[in-house]
C-alpha cells in the first residue's frame, strides 16, 4: 500500500494534526507490514503560486512546451506524479479562518490539472472527469472551537471539509473520511475529551484501512 502522507500545520510539535496523522500511519503500519510513505510537509516546503507562466504551460500540449513551460510545471508534475503513484492519501489539515491553510490551496492549485488529474470534452454530457480512481482520502481535521462538526451549529462556517471532498471528488476519488479535534482554543476537559476520542476514531480507521492489505499481494 502506498501512502502520500501531507502535512500542512504552521505549528510543529503543537500540531494536533501532525500527532494525529502520525499516529494513523504508525497504526497502519503495525497491521499492514508492507506500507510505504511519501512525506510532504507543506508548512516546510511550501508549492509556489500558479503563475501566468503556468497557466499558459498547464493548457499548451505536452508535445508544444518549451523549456521554460516544463520549468514552470516541474513543482506541479512532482506533485501529480506522487498523487497518481498513492493509493491512500492521508492529509492533516487544520482549520484556519473557517477554511483549509493557505499552503494547501496552493498544493490544490498545483495538483488539479487537466489531462493530469481531470479530463476535460466539451463535447460530452459530462464534460468532466476525474483520472484518480478508486483511491480513500483521510482527513485528520483541528479546529479552535467545537460544533463544526455536519451536525453542528458551526457547521456552516466549516469551509474545509466541503472544499476537500469537492475537489478530491472531482478528481474521481472514491471514499472520504474525516477525523477531527476541537476545542483546542479552550484547552481542558473539553479539548481532552475531543483529543481522545480523535485518537481512537483514527485507531479504527486504520484498522478499518488495513483490512485492504490481506487483498493486496504485496502486504
Amino acid at each position: 500500500m502506498r501512502v502520500l502522507h501531507v502535512d500542512t500545520s504552521a505549528r510543529q510539535s503543537r500540531s494536533h494534526t501532525r500527532r494525529l496523522s502520525a499516529l494513523f500511519i504508525e497504526e497502519l503500519r503495525r497491521s499492514c507490514t508492507d506500507v510505504s510513505v511519501i512525506r510532504r510537509d507543506l508548512a516546510l516546503t511550501p508549492p509556489p503560486p500558479v503563475s501566468e507562466e503556468w497557466i499558459a504551460a498547464a493548457f499548451t500540449s505536452e508535445e508544444f512546451r518549451t523549456a521554460e513551460m516544463r520549468n514552470a510545471l516541474r513543482v506541479s508534475d512532482e506533485l501529480v506524479d506522487e498523487l497518481l503513484a498513492s493509493d491512500l492519501y492521508v492529509l492533516g489539515l487544520p482549520m484556519y479562518n473557517f477554511s483549509v491553510p493557505a499552503v494547501f490551496k496552493s498544493y490544490i492549485d498545483q495538483i488539479v490539472r487537466v489531462g493530469r488529474t481531470f479530463s476535460f470534452h466539451p463535447e460530452q454530457p459530462e464534460p468532466y472527469k476525474g483520472l484518480i480512481g478508486g483511491k480513500t482520502v483521510i482527513v485528520v481535521a483541528a479546529r479552535g472551537d467545537s460544533g463544526y462538526g455536519p451536525e453542528g451549529p458551526n457547521w456552516s462556517k466549516n469551509h474545509l471539509e466541503p472544499y476537500v471532498a469537492d475537489v478530491f471528488k472531482f478528481l474521481g476519488v472514491a471514499s472520504i473520511k474525516t477525523v477531527a479535534v476541537e476545542n483546542d482554543e479552550h484547552g481542558g476537559l473539553a479539548l481532552r475529551q475531543s483529543l481522545s476520542a480523535a485518537e481512537a476514531a483514527v485507531r479504527d480507521l486504520a484498522a478499518e484501512i488495513s483490512t485492504r492489505c490481506s487483498l493486496q499481494p504485496a502486504c
